[in-house]
């Protein structure tokens, strides 16, 4: 299918404003998040930070930073919600962090019955550096009670939640520290045996749990339990270099996103799973020896924090409603370009994703 076919079956599909019902259970984590814009890049942030503390201390003035609400299971639902999913977040948070979700979706009803409430929020704090055209953001975390969370937090209204829905999705894997392999296992497992929807993965960056990812490869995403697994550039050569060695050498001879797609095609060869790949040029989709990639769209990127999330959400409304691969991940980009340029940081509506569309047709 052509670029052109693609729009065109794009367009006609948001022209309709009548998605099939989707019904999405997210997991498990909320962030209370700032973000901190920097108009440097690394090295020259560094050089400012040491001549302050050189002298003892002292203010960088002019700083943008915006407070957000912030974790992928809760993005996804902020995305999925402006385009009309009903999603029900299971998330934990502190009683702070429970209003604060109750007021960032205060215009977006959404279930808030099933978050669990403990002492200690999931707090992150996000620098965003200039790097060469595009934004690098690197991500200070205070786990709080989500390094905790697992299967234990779960009751059998969250697992009948689970078993109703269309998606039962599972984020931010290394965030989920002790017991994040258990909970993906427990929570696969139940959708797959009593559950009548998908199973969705995007385990976010598993580097700080980088001792028990093996683990996770051999018992999850070798495992039938797993439907669609979504991953960036860094993820899915993480794991594709576990399953082949040789990736390694590849890594002086490819470009990164070059490098990223023959990853993907490692993993589509090993695991189950559909893989759906994101990357800042390209998004694609493969499943055995079949594979489509798409590019992006051509944007002012005003954020960097949260492209991911906004393109989960577009691929999960994609794959509801039976789009043709080329079409979903044309759908998926567009969510993601939309909140990626929006000024205030914000997930695009119905309507905004259509004109989106035929503004970039």
């Amino acid at each position: 299918m052509s670029i052109a076919e693609c729009k065109k079956e794009l367009k006609n599909f948001l022209e309709r404003k009548k998605p099939k019902e989707c019904k999405v259970t997210v997991l498990p984590d909320f962030f209370l998040d700032r973000l901190i814009n920097l108009n440097w890049n690394a090295s020259e942030f560094s050089g400012l930070i040491a001549d302050v503390a050189k002298r003892k201390g002292g203010s960088i003035d002019g700083i943008p930073q915006t407070d957000m609400r912030g974790g992928n299971a809760i993005n996804v639902a902020s995305a999925l919600a402006n385009l009309g999913a009903k999603v029900t977040p299971i998330v934990c948070t502190s009683e702070f962090g429970l209003q604060q979700i109750k007021y960032r979706f205060k215009d977006t009803p959404i279930d808030t019955s099933h978050i669990k409430v403990y002492d200690k929020a999931s707090i992150t704090t996000a620098l965003e550096f200039k790097n060469k055209n595009e934004k690098t953001n690197v991500m200070l975390r205070d786990l709080g009670a989500l390094a905790d969370f697992g299967p234990a937090n779960l009751n059998e209204s969250d697992y009948t939640l689970i078993e109703d829905a269309d998606y039962t999705c599972l984020f931010n894997w290394a965030g989920t520290l002790k017991f994040g392999t258990a909970l993906a296992q427990a929570v696969f497992s139940r959708a797959k045996t009593k559950g009548k929807g998908k199973t969705y993965y995007d385990t976010a960056d598993p580097t700080p749990n980088s001792g028990a990812i093996a683990k996770l490869m051999e018992t999850v995403l070798k495992s039938n339990q797993v439907d669609i697994l979504s991953l960036n550039e860094n993820e899915a050569i993480i794991y594709a270099a576990l399953l082949d060695e040789t990736l390694n050498d590849k890594k002086e001879h490819l470009r990164f996103a070059e490098l990223a797609m023959e990853a993907a095609r490692i993993l589509a060869k090993h695991l189950p799973a559909r893989i759906d790949l994101h990357t800042t040029v390209f998004s694609a989709t493969l499943k055995g020896k079949t594979e489509i990639v798409v590019p992006t769209f051509k944007i002012k990127v005003l954020r960097a924090t949260g492209a991911g999330d906004a393109w989960n959400a577009g691929n999960i409304l994609g794959d509801r409603n039976g789009l043709s691969d080329e079409c979903r991940l044309m759908l998926a980009n567009a969510v993601s370009a939309c909140y990626l340029s929006d000024p205030e940081g914000k997930h695009p509506t119905w309507s905004k994703l259509s004109l989106f569309i035929r503004d970039n047709a």
